[in-house]
């Protein structure tokens, strides 16, 4: 998902949502160049579980996604009550990546998201290929933008 937001001309964001049976039951990417500023992939899940899923459905999610949660998306993420995130890269990475290039900083502190959201197993950053293609995707985007 994150290579298609970066291919569709916006940062390299996406997430999964899976259920309790390990399906996969919703997708989004990034699409604050489509939509707004507001129009991450982890607040998109936020309010497809809220509309779709029952409370007990949405707890026992997991989310998946290509990068730590900001805050915005974190808080969307408790009040909707959804379960488990596991990110690939951290903010604090990516945080690391765009000063590489030179990027515009974002306009908000990160704050992880296990410090926002109590009573949530919340995993990552992990290391690998994965990683390295999320951050290619995010230095090439930054570099350009």
């Amino acid at each position: 998902m994150a290579k298609e937001a970066f291919e569709a001309g916006d940062e390299p964001f996406g997430s999964i949502l899976v259920n309790k049976n390990k399906q996969v039951i919703a997708t989004a990417r990034n699409r604050v160049n489509e939509i707004n500023n507001l129009a991450h992939p982890e607040i998109e899940l936020a309010h497809w579980a809220a509309k779709n899923l029952s409370n007990e459905e949405r707890s026992t999610t997991t989310m998946y996604t290509s990068g730590e949660h900001c805050p915005m998306c974190a808080a969307a993420h408790a009040w909707v009550g959804l379960g488990e995130i596991v990110y690939l890269s951290s903010a604090a990475q990516l945080g690391t990546w765009l000063a590489e290039v030179k990027a515009k900083p974002a306009p908000l502190n990160f704050i992880s998201a296990e410090k926002i959201i109590k009573n949530t197993s919340i995993r990552g950053p992990y290391e690998g290929e994965l990683l390295e293609e999320i951050k290619d995707l995010q230095i090439k985007y930054h570099k350009n933008n």
